[in-house]
């Protein structure tokens, strides 16, 4: 048996081969490898191997005549945007000594070049270095290109995830058509499922190899031969993608550990996307807070709590954000009770774990039972203002019982509950009636935050009201699993009345989005609009 710490410690090891050459050089970061980072020990691993600072991957960017080392982070190829910004850097820089790290794999460089037949080094990186040393002015300068698959980031002991790939989504009908117009008419594509690697775009193509070529080097350092299964057409193409991969053929026959590895599209499971259904605290607490900034995975935690400031318009410029990625020891056993804990049991271990810190440092805590409370919790959190040093050695636990805090206080909190109560009674409808009576039982949902519900099936409290986010995930919670609970045949009367029902409801949200004076993100990758003008409603509900 192959244990679960050999693969959290994999992201580690990687970022291990970058420390390595960071002494006396300025990092110049992508966000996405920035990302990966941050749950891998974050800015404070590269200050203590050596670097002088760490910058933003930016053309913007540059360093003074002192600074004579560079090293560069990227997820992208080498090629494009990416080499005019490294190009931009330099020039503006008086560099002697440049490295570059890349998380997609020199196959995939070859691949992109139309290069097909076996090469032996790195010819694709071995040119870039003479690109490095020609724009640094001097041939003799030093150079050098590598492939490090820093792209995965250990969450806990038991998950790591791929922040590089959040936005790598499965194929969909449309996808299915824009493929098929590029063929002649006797080669098209009945289905999703007909779709092979070599069809689908440049780009895409691009992402399912670098994926593909992040796992087999997972694998190849744990010493691990997966046996893989798919359930999807992207998890097939990606599952296949992987075991054609040379590299991986050679390890399978010499690797000691065995593992299963279960690829699954997202859209074989949309209920447990939009779904309310997880009694888990961090599931909570990522939904609640807001992300940081250039991330997908972590959030802000508001720490003038444990400042002495109050808060002004201009707070958010006095103190940076917290997070959750804790690479401290005291705190990772609360971010693993946090995360596979039920949510009340997660709630009494921060405060278990907050009480114990501050007897640990003498401060004045007053013990009480009972419900946990965020005003409770935040008074915890206040005692350790006065002691700078308590701060340092608890300020893991103190962010993640302020996210904690934040949580519980925060006003769409309570529109949880309803949408776990909704999606109960519309799993049981469709139990016992059809679908179009299902999406009747939806309609009086469909109106603006703010309106009095006065029938006589009773009003909602306003913090309970839905609004446009939650009203789109019930509806995607209520199609998903619509096809798997009615009957294929329908009569023409039914048909006609299911779409009646749907333009009923595409004109009741439309009308409840157009009343946000602020549109949600969610709302805003719909729309494209930060604020939803009249004229724009019609596209959008065309969209519906």
């Amino acid at each position: 048996m192959l244990a679960t710490e050999e693969f959290t410690r994999f992201p580690l090891l990687m970022w291990e081969k970058v420390l390595s050459k960071v002494k006396k050089s300025v990092v110049f970061m992508d966000d996405k490898c920035a990302e990966a980072l941050h749950w891998s020990g974050g800015a404070a691993t590269l200050l203590e191997a050596g670097a002088r600072n760490l910058k933003q991957f930016s053309s913007f960017e540059a360093c003074g005549v002192n600074e004579p080392k560079a090293v560069f982070v990227v997820s992208t190829l080498l090629k494009g945007r990416t080499v005019d910004i490294i190009k931009d850097i330099i020039s503006l820089s008086h560099f002697q000594y440049c490295v570059v790290f890349t998380t997609v794999a020199h196959s995939v460089h070859l691949l992109v070049n139309k290069v097909t037949t076996e090469m032996e080094g790195s010819p694709v990186f071995e040119q870039f270095e003479e690109k490095l040393c020609e724009w640094m002015g001097n041939m003799n300068y030093t150079a050098e290109v590598m492939h490090v698959p820093v792209v995965f980031a250990p969450v806990s002991q038991q998950l790591i995830v791929a922040p590089p790939f959040a936005h790598l989504f499965p194929l969909l009908s449309p996808d299915l058509e824009a493929i098929n117009e590029k063929r002649p008419e006797k080669r098209r594509f009945a289905s999703l499922n007909d779709i092979d690697m070599h069809c689908l775009p440049a780009e895409l193509q691009i992402e399912v190899k670098s994926l593909a070529s992040a796992l087999n080097s997972m694998f190849e350092a744990t010493g691990t031969r997966e046996e893989s299964f798919a359930l999807g057409p992207m998890s097939r193409i990606i599952a296949g993608e992987l075991a054609n991969l040379p590299q991986a053929k050679n390890r399978r026959k010499t690797a000691p550990n065995k593992a299963s590895i279960i690829f699954v599209d997202r859209t074989m499971d949309l209920t447990g996307a939009v779904g309310h259904h997880g009694d888990n605290l961090v599931e909570k607490v990522l939904t609640m807070l807001k992300l940081l900034p250039g991330h997908v995975t972590d959030v802000q935690v508001d720490m003038l709590e444990l400042t002495s400031l109050h808060k002004t318009p201009h707070s958010k410029s006095i103190l940076a954000p917290g997070c959750l990625a804790q690479i401290q020891s005291s705190a990772r056993s609360l971010w693993d009770a946090m995360l596979t804990s039920k949510h009340k049991e997660g709630v009494i271990e921060v405060r278990r774990q907050l009480v114990e810190a501050a007897s640990k440092e003498n401060l004045p805590i007053k013990m009480s039972m009972g419900r946990v409370t965020p005003e409770q919790l935040c008074s915890y959190i206040q005692l350790f203002r006065s002691s700078r040093g308590a701060l340092e050695s608890h300020c893991g636990v103190l962010q993640l019982g302020l996210a904690t805090a934040q949580t519980l206080r925060h006003p769409s909190l309570p529109r949880w509950d309803s949408c776990l109560a909704f999606e109960r009674l519309l799993l049981q409808a469709l139990g016992d009636a059809d679908f179009p009576a299902v999406l009747r039982q939806l309609l009086p949902l469909m109106k603006p935050r703010g309106v009095e519900d006065t029938s006589a099936s009773g009003s909602r409290l306003r913090e309970d009201e839905l609004g446009p986010d939650e009203l789109i995930l019930l509806l995607v919670y209520l199609y998903s699993l619509a096809d798997e609970t009615q009957p294929a045949d329908h009569d023409t009367e039914e048909e006609e009345e299911l779409e009646k029902l749907e333009r009923d409801l595409i004109g009741a949200l439309t009308l409840v989005i157009s009343r946000e004076t602020e549109l949600s993100p969610l709302l805003q990758k719909l729309t494209g609009e930060r604020k939803l003008l009249p004229l724009r409603l019609f596209s959008f509900a065309d969209a519906l």
